[in-house]
């Protein structure tokens, strides 16, 4: 027996709609067929050799992963139910809003080079969602981050939207506290930083402000819309943003040489231990090491807090030896000394080596990630922590294949030491390679069309020429 259902966020006759249109007249097995087909298609995106075949299995497990959300919402006439609940057709496929707080580190990026069609029909979405959500553009959980998404879709030449109707709800987000935008607003703004209670003895899970994350994000969140002011020709916001982008620095503690919470006063909160875990005292799901070092868009200036190279390496050498104190959160989990892979908001942190000349470093803390985290458990499936929505996923994919979003607003790339000799990335009507010469951890030459490129950055308007990288590496001892 066969049962055959249709569905739909509309109507009853919508589903019915959508059921004969999609599959009445299809088999079970010609459906899976077509399922297959279609998930082919779209792996088949990337193409990679050598490896080992269970590199290979965590990596097209991992692609496939980092495609499903968000999920499509409209009819197969293009029918949906707004915010608002009220059935619209605008033209273009409805989509709910993407985990911002989690993927726009990598997988909006991800999903934008492979599958630009549904990353404009995405911002349309959200941009619809704002506009009948008192001016806002959605916010998810805790960050702002659709500026992210937005600006670093638009500077990679994916235009099929309206900037200034998205631009306006980003501005309004980042300019007028209200309810729909950025918490504590009102503070950011009057202090360049946000406020946390002065309080001792607090239980993980209990809300607070998490005055830290929100600031150092709020920041690189007004770069992003500064982006976009300046695309769009406004030199007063994008003055205005710009100069907040710099608001990262207000938390630092030279003291200490951690992003450390302030109360109203501006005296530094004096019950502060860096190891200790918080849902949202401080940090957002997160300690004092696993929020180091997060300035995507102005690492030289971030590294110039302390008073040296060896002083951030030093650092950085503690976080991955230091060993996590045995806490138990269920939300924090998988270590590397006191880093934690098993959530997001340290994820950009072993990048800091490459910008003290230690890329080297970088590359043993990515290859051990790699290598223990996305295939634990007795069954070989499991991940060290949460997913949420194909972040972990995509990191693992782009760290794959030699290429890590660091600052996903800006049209870059990092370029990091692949598992794979030979990446084939179809993008558009083109298809660029990678290519890796030796084995190691550290890049001595990358090259583009034959070209040396300086630095460790390549940008998105080489890759979409189709040619070559080549990575040159060799073995090194890293020692940390």
């Amino acid at each position: 027996m066969e049962l055959k259902i249709g569905f739909s966020f509309v109507s009853i006759e919508n589903a019915q709609m959508n059921l004969e249109a999609e599959m009445l007249d299809k088999s079970f097995a010609q459906v899976e067929k077509e399922a297959t087909n279609t998930w082919g298609k779209l792996l088949a995106h990337i193409e990679v050799s050598g490896g080992t075949e269970r590199e290979k299995g965590i990596f097209y497990s991992c692609l496939y992963r980092s495609f499903l959300w968000p999920a499509l919402r409209s009819d197969v006439n293009g029918d949906y139910t707004d915010v608002n609940r009220q059935v619209v057709n605008k033209g273009f496929r409805y989509y709910t809003n993407p985990s911002f707080w989690d993927d726009y580190r990598n997988k909006l990026v991800l999903l934008a080079m492979i599958s630009p069609d549904v990353t404009t029909d995405i911002i349309k979405s959200i941009t619809d969602n704002g506009e009948k959500s008192n001016g806002y553009m959605p916010t998810f959980f805790h960050g702002d981050h659709a500026s992210v998404f937005v600006a670093g879709t638009w500077l990679r030449g994916i235009r099929d939207f309206d900037l200034n109707c998205a631009y306006a709800l980003l501005l309004k987000n980042a300019t007028v506290p209200g309810r729909g935008g950025r918490p504590y607003l009102d503070e950011y703004l009057e202090k360049g930083w946000i406020a946390e209670k002065d309080t001792t003895n607090v239980p993980f899970f209990d809300e607070y402000k998490a005055a830290v994350t929100k600031t150092v994000e709020y920041a690189y969140d007004d770069y992003a819309t500064a982006l976009i002011a300046k695309e769009l020709g406004d030199e007063a916001n994008y003055q205005a943003l710009m100069n907040r982008s710099s608001n990262y620095k207000n938390l630092f503690d030279p003291g200490t040489g951690f992003w450390r919470g302030k109360i109203d006063n501006g005296n530094w909160i004096e019950d502060f231990d860096p190891y200790y875990p918080y849902y949202a005292y401080i940090y957002r799901e997160a300690n004092g090491w696993n929020s180091l070092f997060f300035a995507p868009h102005d690492p030289e200036g971030m590294i110039a807090l302390y008073p040296s190279h060896e002083a951030v390496d030093q650092k950085l050498n503690s976080l991955f030896t230091e060993p996590w104190r045995g806490y138990e959160v269920h939300n924090l989990t998988g270590f590397i000394g006191n880093y934690c892979h098993g959530n997001q908001p340290g994820h950009s942190i072993p990048y800091t080596y490459y910008f003290i000349g230690k890329q080297e470093k970088a590359q043993c803390v990515l290859d051990s990630l790699m290598n223990h985290y996305y295939d634990m458990g007795a069954e070989k499936l499991a991940y060290c922590g949460m997913d949420d929505a194909g972040e972990m996923s995509a990191w693992y994919v782009f760290n794959a294949i030699g290429l890590y979003t660091y600052s996903p607003t800006d049209p870059e790339y990092l370029v990091s030491v692949p598992l794979f000799d030979k990446v084939k990335f179809a993008m558009g009507n083109k298809t660029f390679t990678i290519r890796k010469e030796g084995k190691g951890n550290k890049i001595d030459e990358i090259t583009y069309n034959g070209k040396p490129i300086q630095g460790y950055f390549i940008p998105h308007d080489l890759l979409i020429q189709g040619k070559e990288i080549r990575i040159k590496v060799r073995e090194v001892s890293c020692k940390f």
